[in-house]
């Protein structure tokens, strides 16, 4: 049926007089401003018709400016307003997906790579798409060689900008670029993560005088966290067998923003006679952390007084789930001091008497759960629960939405007589 319909198609018609010559211009003319037509040709004459090595390639750039041209309008227009509307950003993205793949599984030649990456430069320069990441990727997806990557950084140097600048010098150092390499460091060591780059720099290539040196410079100088700076130094002394270095050096990467993934990570490091000498140091920076990584390090402690007090100082969270530490720390208090917590647990509820979205009144019911074990389930007083309860129903008959969202979730919420 189908190729009854094609033979008696007046276009089939047409096309079977046509010749070579005119069927050609027809195709091109088509083409000219249609990249996705001209893409779809390239892509059925592939398969259709035997082509040379030289053929293939040339055939895969064409595909890849095709879809280029035709993403392009989209990316321009994303460029000029600072970013647009998902749906347009999410196809832009997923062409230039297709266009990588492409780069990085066929042979495509040389003249449509760069041809591709003159075309992505200028969104890069500008950085104003929100695509910068995409962009990066098909950049170095159109390079196949140290040649390649080698131009791609000296067009990148010559943006003129921070960012492409930074992707230029990591290009040249990979590359082994040395003088280029540190050229453009030099001319940015402002942060400690520039000052641990190039001594990360010298130290591989075995200038190791010259890369503690920068480490020095950096620890002075350097703006922004110490930590990499400090785990340098501090591997340095563990391979030297300093043990009271790296012992300082540690403490102090510890204690600089304490947290309890540091205090415990510390603390492993540790014998326990060095433990003993630290550990007051330790306490003596908790006021500096913040207030929740305070309560947790008190927890892991087991100094429920003082956590209590960190807790009682905070407001409980309108918004956090139960693995928050706060929540996950009233739990474990519950047993200890029931009644601060279940006084803890009452501020969580907020107003009960006004009227809220339904979202509200689901919050408020999962906080009157915890207020329902606590009295129930540890303080043995079903009978405070239900004067409670039975006061908040009352308060609340005529909401609706209020009234599902706690018997949804309070057992024996229907039978509760309002108080």
């Amino acid at each position: 049926m189908e190729n009854n319909k094609i033979e008696q198609d007046p276009l089939v018609e047409l096309l079977q007089t046509a010749t070579p010559e005119i069927l050609i211009t027809l195709i091109t003319e088509l083409t000219l401003y249609r990249p996705d037509v001209r893409r779809e040709c390239f892509d059925y004459l592939k398969k259709h018709i035997t082509l040379t090595t030289a053929q293939k390639s040339r055939s895969e750039g064409e595909i890849i400016l095709a879809l280029w041209g035709e993403l392009y309008s989209d990316l321009e227009e994303l460029d000029e307003r600072g970013g647009g509307d998902y749906d347009t950003e999410d196809d832009v993205v997923e062409r230039m997906q297709e266009i990588q793949k492409i780069l990085e599984k066929s042979e495509v030649d040389e003249d449509a790579r760069r041809e591709l990456l003159d075309e992505v430069l200028p969104f890069i320069q500008s950085g104003n798409a929100g695509m910068d990441d995409s962009l990066y990727e098909l950049a170095y997806a159109s390079c196949r060689s140290d040649e390649d990557l080698h131009h791609l950084a000296f067009e990148l140097e010559a943006l003129n900008k921070d960012w492409p600048a930074d992707h230029a010098r990591q290009i040249y150092r990979k590359l082994g670029d040395r003088e280029k390499y540190l050229e453009l460091r030099h001319k940015k060591l402002h942060y400690c993560g520039d000052y641990h780059d190039l001594a990360t720099f010298y130290w591989d290539e075995g200038s190791h005088k010259e890369a503690l040196a920068i480490v020095a410079e950096g620890m002075k100088k350097g703006e922004g966290r110490m930590d990499q700076l400090r785990t340098f130094l501090s591997d340095r002394a563990l391979e030297d067998g300093n043990r009271e270095q790296y012992l300082a050096l540690q403490f102090a990467q510890a204690s600089d923003q304490l947290t309890l993934e540091t205090y415990n990570t510390f603390k492993k490091i540790c014998t326990p006679e060095e433990w003993a000498l630290f550990e007051p140091k330790i306490v003596e920076r908790l006021n500096t952390s913040w207030l929740m990584e305070r309560l947790r390090i008190r927890m892991e402690r087991e100094e429920y007084e003082e956590a209590l007090a960190i807790l009682l100082k905070g407001k409980y969270p309108s918004s956090a789930g139960d693995s928050c530490a706060e929540l996950q720390a009233a739990k474990q208090l519950e047993q200890r001091f029931s009644e601060q917590i279940l006084t803890y647990y009452l501020s969580g509820l907020g107003n009960l008497n006004s009227n809220a979205q339904r979202k509200e009144y689901a919050r408020q019911a999962g906080v009157m759960v915890k207020v329902r074990s606590i009295l129930v389930d540890v303080i043995k007083d079903e009978a405070r629960w239900k004067l409670f309860a039975g006061r908040v129903k009352g308060d609340n008959l005529r909401r609706v939405a209020f009234q599902e969202e706690l018997g949804r979730v309070i057992a024996g919420w229907e039978e509760l007589v309002p108080a």
